[in-house]
Formats: structure tokens, sequence, C-alpha cells
């Protein structure tokens, strides 16, 4: 996605869109490259979230914490005054919220093919996900 337009973006990944990628972190250094702030929404716990992105050594410039999607988006939108505000996520209800509250939405594969990143095995990704147990704690 380089060159694609504006660098003065606000660029948030859906959790399950983050965990379809092969190499998640390499691809939150690449979208921080040219996106002025990089970050996580989900509608999943936040010791679920910060979890995935301390395994992944990804340091987010935003989370969604204790809110859902589309109040962390509302949020993050008042909080980060950039030209353009874009949504990578997975589907439909991804592309709803994101549209609700005034964001881009980009579907994951296309965002993926734009950028040359590399999509993982996500049927072993969700076997790996039902065996992992909670470990947030010290």
């Amino acid at each position: 996605m380089q060159g694609a337009g504006s660098t003065d973006m606000t660029l948030a990944f859906e959790l399950e869109a983050l965990k379809r990628l092969k190499r998640p972190d390499e691809v939150f250094a690449d979208a921080r490259s040219w996106s002025e702030y990089v970050g996580v929404v989900s509608d999943k716990p936040t010791y679920v979230v910060t979890n995935f992105t301390r395994k992944n050594r990804i340091r987010q410039d935003f989370f969604s914490g204790p809110r859902g999607k589309r109040e962390s988006l509302e949020n993050v939108g008042r909080q980060f005054d950039t030209d353009r505000h874009v949504l990578v996520g997975t589907g439909e209800t991804d592309r709803d919220v994101a549209e609700e509250v005034g964001w881009e939405y980009l579907p994951l594969e296309d965002a993926a093919e734009a950028a040359g990143w590399e999509l993982g095995d996500l049927e072993a990704e969700r076997e790996a996900e039902r065996e992992e147990t909670r470990d947030d704690w010290p």
C-alpha cells in the first residue's frame, strides 16, 4: 500500500484480521512506515488483544481497551486528527461498523494484496487458538 495516497492516516486492524496475517509484527511495522497511527480494535476482552500483541511484539498507538469496535473507532477518530481513518477488517460486520462511524473500510485480502502482506493458514490458527489458554497473569 505504499504510495497509495496520503500518509496522514490512522489505520486500525480488527483483531481477527491481524490474526489472519502470517507475520503480523512485520505487517504492523510496514503499516507504521506509511501511517501516522496504527492500532488494534476488537470486541474481545482487553486481555485477548494484549496477549496477542505482546506475543507478536506489536507496539500499538491505540487499542480497544474495554470498549467495543464501534466506540473505539469513534474515540480514535476524535483523538487522532488525520486526513484518513481506515479499518482493515474481515467482513460485512466490520464494514458496517466502519461506515457507521465515518471510517473507510478495507477488506484484509485487498489490503494484503496491495501491500504485499502474506496471509497465514486460517484453519491452523483457529486450532491453535482453541488450544490456547488464558495466560494474562504475570
